[in-house]
């Protein structure tokens, strides 16, 4: 979940508006999925009257969520790297990696700390019983909870979610790698592309583990690679804004068949290849190369109404570590079944309210600073 931050807090840097607002649509998808699993809407009046399209885009859309995410964590690992050493060939992965290890194990440590507490209480809904409690702890911080569930099974909740930080990582791991070894961005284009062509084989042919064809490191490696590759053409395009906007008009209608119209999607064939998830990257991309301005050209009025959003995508990595340590116990506390509109309507709210408040109040007064202070420390600068 590596994004561009707000510069009014300790070590973030300028954030873009447009960056901003996809990064928050998609962490609001993630909740409302999981929202949704604990208190399914369709039982409601509403919800029963939803066309399946509007209701699959809005509550059934988390995994496509992390799929974003994916896409715009490769844009931005690319764009601070060009931004810190000018050229990708004169990367310095030592720095590369602690950087990334300051920025992700703040939250990642304080969060295992939390779940193994609640573990050892029994808290209902945070109790680990497929493993014993330290195996989710190594997979959590040698970066496999993937694996881990694929062999083993899901996880709660609130551990399962650290499947994506694997996936994520894994790739980081090998990107300054492949950048000194291409030499060029045209070589290094060329590598990022065989994660582009491996990412749908992983989703079909190459497993028959259902769990493991979703959340396998070369399965999400495609959304990351193909965010690389938009970082690097973005940077040809930043005076060209015909063609960004014809970029954007192509992502967004690309976006609304692969996001809404599922079924459609399904005929054409891409589902079964696979090709669904790369294409959902491919149209985040298009768009990430168009709204790379850190401010978006909208009218008071669109700012207005985008602002949620937005101060969700500001926090993103925060909510979404610590949206499931809300809901767990928010759905405990709820109607089992959602049988009138409005109490499942407040519910739907009162997670996605509290889930963003919890993620502002630990971008503010812990990661933010601590992420700062530790790249101090390292000398370096935030970012």
């Amino acid at each position: 979940m590596t994004h561009l931050r707000d510069s009014s807090l300790p070590g973030r840097q300028p954030h873009s508006d447009g960056i901003d607002l996809l990064r928050g649509l998609s962490v609001v998808w993630v909740i409302l999925f999981h929202l949704q699993l604990r208190m399914p809407f369709e039982t409601t009046p509403l919800g029963a009257r939803l066309p399946p399209e509007i209701f699959n885009a809005v509550l059934r859309s988390g995994y496509y969520g992390v799929v974003i995410f994916f896409a715009i964590s490769g844009f931005l690992i690319t764009t601070t790297s060009l931004r810190r050493w000018g050229r990708l060939d004169t990367i310095n992965p030592v720095d590369f990696y602690v950087l990334r290890l300051t920025r992700i194990w703040p939250c990642l440590i304080a969060l295992l700390a939390v779940l193994s507490l609640l573990h050892l209480l029994a808290a209902d809904g945070f109790v680990v019983t497929t493993v014993p409690l330290y195996r989710p702890l190594l997979a959590a911080l040698s970066f496999h909870v993937n694996w881990l569930e694929a062999a083993t099974g899901y996880l709660p909740g609130s551990w399962d979610i650290l499947w994506s930080l694997a996936v994520e990582e894994m790739f980081y791991f090998v990107f300054p790698l492949l950048c000194l070894a291409a030499r060029m961005p045209g070589r290094l284009v060329a590598m990022l592309c065989v994660f582009v062509v491996l990412g749908p084989l992983a989703r079909t042919i190459l497993t028959d583990n259902d769990l493991w064809a979703d959340k396998s490191y070369l399965s999400g490696a495609d959304a990351i690679a193909l965010g690389c590759i938009a970082a690097l053409v973005s940077q040809r395009m930043k005076d060209r804004p015909a063609l960004r906007g014809t970029c954007l008009a192509a992502g967004v209608l690309l976006f609304a068949l692969i996001f809404v119209f599922r079924r459609q999607t399904s005929e054409l064939g891409l589902t079964a290849l696979g090709l669904n998830v790369t294409a959902l990257a491919l149209a985040v991309c298009l768009m990430l190369i168009a709204l790379q301005d850190r401010r978006l050209a909208f009218g008071a009025c669109a700012l207005t109404v985008t602002a949620p959003l937005r101060w969700f995508g500001r926090n993103s990595y925060e909510v979404y570590l610590s949206h499931m340590l809300v809901i767990t116990p928010l759905a405990s506390l709820s109607p089992a079944a959602g049988s009138d509109t409005v109490p499942a309507l407040m519910f739907f709210l009162a997670g996605l309210v509290l889930s963003g408040i919890t993620g502002d109040v630990i971008a503010r007064f812990y990661s933010a600073p601590l992420n700062a202070g530790l790249r101090s420390l390292y000398g370096q600068r935030p970012g």
